[in-house]
């Protein structure tokens, strides 16, 4: 996958809408120190942006393989502009994540922002509990998030209790915990 190119095409999409965004996902971890492989990109934004992004992704030539009021994820059959999974947040939460955001990640000339490392846990959360089956990978995820430094813990154990998922919390606290 080209990630500059795709990149210098999303953002302009989004300047031009005038809509805040931010790198999630597998390079957003990456910000904070935690590499590993991808193979796709992944963006949070506005929920009123959901249908004029898929329309421009269309007018692209991606391949739009699910959408919700929540996410989407689309694929081109170029694999040199590969695979892109959205997040769709309420204005309300929009502005939460988007005045204070994070760490930044540079793409060619492009500076993106990413989300606070809190906020990344909470879209980990969700995706745990709307998948169970992600659990192994999100809860690895949040345990790194968990030990970097200035980590506000009480509010990312609050997105836990929020989704009803208290014991994964407290099973990821364990897992960190010194052993005697």
């Amino acid at each position: 996958m080209d990630f500059e190119r795709v990149v210098d095409a999303v953002a302009a999409f989004f300047e031009r809408e005038r809509v805040h965004f931010a790198v999630a996902g597998g390079f957003a971890l990456h910000a904070y120190g935690l590499s590993r492989a991808t193979t796709d990109l992944d963006f949070v934004t506005d929920s009123r942006v959901h249908e004029r992004l898929i329309a421009f992704l269309v007018s692209l030539g991606y391949k739009t393989l699910h959408t919700s009021a929540g996410y989407s994820n689309h694929l081109h059959p170029d694999p040199a502009l590969g695979r892109l999974d959205f997040i769709y947040v309420s204005a309300e939460t929009s502005i939460r994540l988007f005045a204070a955001p994070g760490a930044t990640l540079h793409f060619g000339n492009r500076e993106l922002q990413v989300p606070r490392a809190e906020h990344l846990a909470a879209m980990k959360i969700l995706a745990m509990k709307n998948d169970p089956g992600r659990s192994l990978q999100e809860m690895a995820d949040i345990r790194f998030l968990l030990q970097l430094p200035g980590i506000k813990e009480e509010e990312i154990r609050e997105y836990f209790d929020k989704a009803g998922l208290r014991e994964k919390y407290d099973e990821i606290k364990r897992s960190i915990q010194p052993r005697a």
